[in-house]
Formats: C-alpha cells, structure tokens, sequence
C-alpha cells in the first residue's frame, strides 16, 4: 500500500472580499509556495451579469489557531 505524503491544511480564501473559505491540502514539498486557485464564491457578485455567484481567485491565508 502506498505512503499517505505529509499534507499540511491550508485555507484559501476569496480574493472578491466576500470571507467565503476554502479548505484544502497542500504537498508539504511545495509548502514555500503560496497557492492561488480560481475557484466558484456563492456570494461574490457576477460582473456581467450582476447576480450573485462567480469564479474568483482564491489565495492561501494563514491558518487560525487551533482550539485545543
């Protein structure tokens, strides 16, 4: 059976300014480099079409303290 990798949780978080989340794993190898995903945001505001929903950029935040 194969060797689950040291993944590490990031969060990524809406560039649209909204607060909506994501949570994913990051390749603990590639952990200098800040991810950025284009990724669907509910509430972010569509530019053309004025309703609420849009693919946005989503960049990796720092993640908050556990609650131990």
């Amino acid at each position: 059976m194969a060797k689950k990798g040291n993944a590490v949780k990031v969060r990524m978080e809406s560039s649209a300014g909204t607060g909506f989340r994501y949570y994913t794993k990051q390749n603990a190898k590639a952990q200098g480099k800040k991810l950025e995903l284009k990724k669907f945001d509910p509430w972010a505001i569509h530019p053309e079409t004025g309703k609420k929903g849009a693919h946005v950029l989503f960049e990796q935040k720092k993640m908050p303290p556990s609650k131990k």
